[in-house]
């Protein structure tokens, strides 16, 4: 079996770049578990995933698992799932709870961030400690994803190497349904894909 034919209807020249790339993604839930595959079936070469949560039933709304991931690390059944995609896949999977420190231990060697937390306050420490030890690498952020429908307010912003992906109004309370999550996780895979074929310079400019 050829790997390779699985990118053969990719833009071309996009395998072979992100081939060399590596992605850090910070959290394997809604956002992350979705940027991942997104990212997997693009031919990105390398992952690092991590996560301190175990698979719920509650997940499977939203989340890239299934029934019989329930009660499993979300990081094994994850990386499970991206190498039954592409079992080349480099990918290295941390089942921990992520500090300052150990996000800027686990990550050092990523390309490029993938903000992919619940809670407001840990996007904030995370994007804050992200480019404070690593200025020069951009992070790609979602805010903003709840309710149902209106995808026309899901957008982009760009600040520098800040990134952020969503509608930046509405919150947890809303609840959370699968294509408006799936919706943002693919905006941000898609964001990070473009950074990483084109770069992105001082003023945030692809």
């Amino acid at each position: 079996m050829d790997i390779e034919e699985i990118f053969k209807r990719n833009v071309p020249g996009v395998r072979d770049i992100l081939a060399k790339k590596n992605v850090a993604v910070a959290g394997c839930g809604g956002l992350g578990s979705n940027a991942a595959v997104a990212l997997t079936r693009a031919g990105i070469g390398k992952l690092i995933i991590a996560d301190f949560d175990v698979v719920e039933l509650s997940n499977l709304n939203r989340q890239y698992f299934f029934l019989a991931d329930v009660g499993k690390r979300k990081t094994d059944a994850l990386a499970a799932h991206l190498l039954a995609i592409n079992p080349q896949l480099n990918i290295q999977a941390h089942f921990t709870e992520l500090t300052p420190g150990t996000v800027c231990e686990l990550f050092a060697e990523a390309d490029l961030l993938i903000e992919a937390f619940d809670r407001a306050e840990s996007k904030a420490w995370l994007i804050e400690t992200w480019c404070v030890h690593f200025p020069h690498k951009p992070v790609v952020c979602a805010s903003g994803l709840s309710g149902v429908g209106n995808t026309g307010t899901l957008t982009v912003r760009r600040s520098g190497n800040i990134i952020m992906c969503g509608d930046f109004e509405t919150d947890m309370s809303m609840g959370l349904i699968s294509s408006r999550v799936a919706i943002a996780a693919n905006m941000q895979a898609n964001e990070a894909i473009e950074i990483l074929i084109r770069g992105i310079d001082k003023d945030g400019h692809h």
